[in-house]
Protein backbone atom coordinates (compact mmCIF):
# COMPACT_ATOMS: atom_id res chain seq x y z
CA UNK A 1 0.00 0.00 0.00
CA UNK A 2 0.81 3.30 -0.41
CA UNK A 3 1.68 5.58 2.83
CA UNK A 4 -1.17 8.05 1.82
CA UNK A 5 -3.91 4.97 1.84
CA UNK A 6 -2.16 3.85 5.38
CA UNK A 7 -2.63 7.41 6.52
CA UNK A 8 -6.67 7.74 4.63
CA UNK A 9 -7.52 4.14 5.32
CA UNK A 10 -11.04 4.37 7.33
CA UNK A 11 -12.09 2.23 9.98
CA UNK A 12 -15.15 0.97 7.78
CA UNK A 13 -12.51 0.15 5.13
CA UNK A 14 -10.62 -3.10 7.69
CA UNK A 15 -12.74 -6.07 7.55
CA UNK A 16 -10.29 -8.58 9.71
CA UNK A 17 -13.30 -11.55 9.39
CA UNK A 18 -12.89 -11.36 5.63
CA UNK A 19 -9.11 -10.44 5.54
CA UNK A 20 -9.09 -7.79 3.37
CA UNK A 21 -9.03 -3.62 3.26
CA UNK A 22 -10.52 -1.32 0.99
CA UNK A 23 -7.73 1.69 0.10
CA UNK A 24 -9.02 4.21 -2.07
CA UNK A 25 -5.68 5.86 -3.78
CA UNK A 26 -5.18 9.57 -4.91
CA UNK A 27 -7.63 9.55 -7.93
CA UNK A 28 -10.45 8.56 -5.81
CA UNK A 29 -10.62 4.64 -7.03
CA UNK A 30 -10.78 2.13 -4.76
CA UNK A 31 -9.73 -2.10 -4.57
CA UNK A 32 -9.77 -4.51 -2.21
CA UNK A 33 -6.61 -5.93 -1.07
CA UNK A 34 -6.45 -9.68 0.62
CA UNK A 35 -4.80 -9.48 3.87
CA UNK A 36 -2.58 -12.32 5.21
CA UNK A 37 -3.64 -14.08 8.34
CA UNK A 38 -0.58 -12.39 10.57
CA UNK A 39 -1.72 -9.43 8.87
CA UNK A 40 -4.71 -9.51 9.99
CA UNK A 41 -4.21 -9.93 13.99
CA UNK A 42 -1.55 -7.68 13.55
CA UNK A 43 -4.32 -4.86 12.38
CA UNK A 44 -7.18 -6.14 14.82
CA UNK A 45 -4.89 -5.96 18.00
CA UNK A 46 -3.96 -2.64 17.02
CA UNK A 47 -7.88 -2.10 16.54
CA UNK A 48 -8.64 -3.45 19.87
CA UNK A 49 -6.42 -1.28 21.43
CA UNK A 50 -6.69 1.84 19.68
CA UNK A 51 -10.90 1.09 20.46
CA UNK A 52 -10.21 0.77 24.44
CA UNK A 53 -7.85 3.90 24.30
CA UNK A 54 -10.80 6.27 22.64
CA UNK A 55 -13.64 4.22 24.31
CA UNK A 56 -16.65 6.29 23.55
CA UNK A 57 -14.75 8.75 21.09
CA UNK A 58 -15.67 7.65 17.53
CA UNK A 59 -12.76 7.75 15.10
CA UNK A 60 -12.86 7.90 11.41
CA UNK A 61 -9.52 6.72 10.24
CA UNK A 62 -7.93 3.58 10.98
CA UNK A 63 -4.48 4.72 12.12
CA UNK A 64 -4.74 7.42 14.27
CA UNK A 65 -2.77 9.89 16.58
CA UNK A 66 -3.09 9.88 20.47
CA UNK A 67 -5.58 12.91 19.95
CA UNK A 68 -7.69 10.34 17.57
CA UNK A 69 -7.08 12.34 14.57
CA UNK A 70 -5.43 11.01 11.16
CA UNK A 71 -1.85 10.42 11.17
CA UNK A 72 0.95 13.24 9.21
CA UNK A 73 2.49 12.20 6.77
CA UNK A 74 5.73 14.15 7.57
CA UNK A 75 5.49 12.51 11.29
CA UNK A 76 5.25 9.00 10.42
CA UNK A 77 7.71 10.08 8.01
CA UNK A 78 10.31 10.91 10.42
CA UNK A 79 10.01 8.09 12.94
CA UNK A 80 10.42 5.54 10.42
CA UNK A 81 13.59 7.62 9.65
CA UNK A 82 14.63 7.27 13.52
CA UNK A 83 13.43 3.61 13.61
CA UNK A 84 15.39 2.64 11.11
CA UNK A 85 18.82 4.41 12.37
CA UNK A 86 18.21 2.54 15.60
CA UNK A 87 18.05 -0.88 13.77
CA UNK A 88 20.51 0.19 11.60
CA UNK A 89 18.71 0.49 8.50
CA UNK A 90 20.44 4.27 8.05
CA UNK A 91 23.72 5.02 9.95
CA UNK A 92 22.97 7.81 12.80
CA UNK A 93 24.23 10.55 10.80
CA UNK A 94 22.77 9.73 6.98
CA UNK A 95 20.59 11.63 5.35
CA UNK A 96 19.39 9.50 2.69
CA UNK A 97 18.52 5.68 2.77
CA UNK A 98 15.06 3.58 2.73
CA UNK A 99 11.84 5.35 2.41
CA UNK A 100 8.62 3.27 3.65
CA UNK A 101 7.77 4.22 -0.69
CA UNK A 102 10.56 1.40 -0.81
CA UNK A 103 8.74 -1.51 0.23
CA UNK A 104 6.61 -1.13 -2.35
CA UNK A 105 9.47 -1.60 -4.84
CA UNK A 106 11.10 -4.51 -3.02
CA UNK A 107 7.47 -6.22 -3.19
CA UNK A 108 7.08 -5.69 -6.74
CA UNK A 109 10.58 -7.19 -7.40
CA UNK A 110 10.51 -10.38 -5.10
CA UNK A 111 7.54 -11.03 -6.33
CA UNK A 112 8.74 -11.37 -10.33
CA UNK A 113 11.93 -13.31 -8.91
CA UNK A 114 9.38 -15.43 -7.23
CA UNK A 115 7.80 -16.10 -10.17
CA UNK A 116 10.88 -16.24 -12.37
CA UNK A 117 11.76 -19.08 -9.70
CA UNK A 118 9.13 -21.19 -9.70
CA UNK A 119 8.87 -21.01 -13.64
CA UNK A 120 5.92 -19.27 -14.00
CA UNK A 121 4.62 -16.68 -16.41
CA UNK A 122 6.04 -13.56 -15.71
CA UNK A 123 3.98 -11.78 -18.93
CA UNK A 124 0.62 -13.72 -18.05
CA UNK A 125 1.24 -12.53 -14.07
CA UNK A 126 2.38 -9.08 -14.45
CA UNK A 127 -1.20 -7.88 -14.96
CA UNK A 128 -1.60 -9.48 -11.21
CA UNK A 129 0.96 -7.71 -9.69
CA UNK A 130 -0.63 -4.25 -10.89
CA UNK A 131 -4.01 -4.78 -9.59
CA UNK A 132 -2.54 -5.45 -6.24
CA UNK A 133 -0.14 -2.78 -6.25
CA UNK A 134 -3.73 -0.16 -7.42
CA UNK A 135 -1.94 1.03 -10.69
CA UNK A 136 -4.37 1.33 -13.72
CA UNK A 137 -1.92 0.42 -16.62
CA UNK A 138 0.82 -2.47 -16.56
CA UNK A 139 3.40 0.09 -17.44
CA UNK A 140 2.51 1.79 -14.41
CA UNK A 141 4.17 -1.07 -12.33
CA UNK A 142 7.41 -1.09 -14.70
CA UNK A 143 8.68 1.96 -13.17
CA UNK A 144 8.54 -0.30 -9.63
CA UNK A 145 10.90 -3.32 -11.27
CA UNK A 146 14.35 -1.99 -10.15
CA UNK A 147 16.99 -3.76 -11.35
CA UNK A 148 18.49 -6.26 -8.91
CA UNK A 149 21.08 -8.82 -8.53
CA UNK A 150 18.33 -11.44 -7.95
CA UNK A 151 16.00 -10.17 -10.41
CA UNK A 152 18.88 -10.36 -13.28
CA UNK A 153 19.79 -13.60 -11.82
CA UNK A 154 16.88 -15.35 -12.22
CA UNK A 155 15.41 -13.80 -15.74
CA UNK A 156 18.93 -14.79 -17.18
CA UNK A 157 18.14 -18.40 -15.84
CA UNK A 158 15.08 -18.37 -17.82
CA UNK A 159 16.71 -16.66 -20.82
CA UNK A 160 19.35 -19.86 -20.48
CA UNK A 161 16.59 -22.65 -20.06
CA UNK A 162 14.55 -21.37 -22.74
CA UNK A 163 17.63 -20.97 -25.51
CA UNK A 164 19.86 -23.55 -24.53
CA UNK A 165 23.07 -21.72 -23.97
CA UNK A 166 22.43 -20.61 -27.61
CA UNK A 167 23.15 -16.73 -26.71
Amino acid sequence: MRISEALNLQVKDVDGREGCSRFTDEVRQSRLVPLHASTRRVLLAYAKRRDRYFAGKSVSHFFVSSRGTRLDGGHVRRTFYKLSRQIGLRAASASHGPRLHDFRHRFAVETLVRWYRKDEDVARRLPILSTYLGHAHVTDTYWYLTSTPELRGAAGKRMEKRWGGVL
